[in-house]
């Protein structure tokens, strides 16, 4: 999808149910654009480090600040978007054909990110002349 943009990237309320004992909040395949293929969490991140920094072909993105939080820079080769997650009840959908940047992690956050595909390397571009080569369609 060389043809998404930012605009195509959205943050999603998700369903809080809260009590006295907590909250829950729960994630079902038809509340999200794509089926779930696989799902990691990036925890541990030593401040001021960034990860990130690619983009995908084909995967489909669907991130969460489980606990903490974190900015996420969104970037289609023409325009830019800045998002901030910080709530476990909000994700953000990310398109395939953006490039991603994560960073700005307070102590403790986790990422958690649901994804429409297993891994597979070569749906990654790994380098920004690349990735804006592929946006234009060489």
């Amino acid at each position: 999808m060389k043809y998404s943009n930012v605009f195509n990237c959205c943050v999603i309320e998700l369903s809080k149910f809260h009590d006295r004992a907590g909250s829950i909040t729960f994630i079902e395949n038809y509340e999200l654009p794509f089926l779930i293929k696989r799902i990691y969490y990036l925890y541990d991140v030593p401040s001021g480090s960034e990860r990130g920094g690619h983009a995908h072909k084909e995967m489909h993105h669907f991130m969460i600040a489980a606990n903490g939080s974190f900015d996420v820079a969104l970037n289609d080769s023409k325009y830019k978007k800045l998002v901030t997650l910080n709530r476990p009840n909000f994700g953000l959908h990310i398109p395939p054909g953006i490039w991603v940047e994560v960073f700005n992690f307070s102590s403790g956050a986790i990422n958690l990110n649901l994804v429409s595909t297993k891994y597979d390397e070569s749906d990654y571009i790994r380098d920004y002349q690349d990735f804006c080569l592929y946006k234009i369609g060489e």
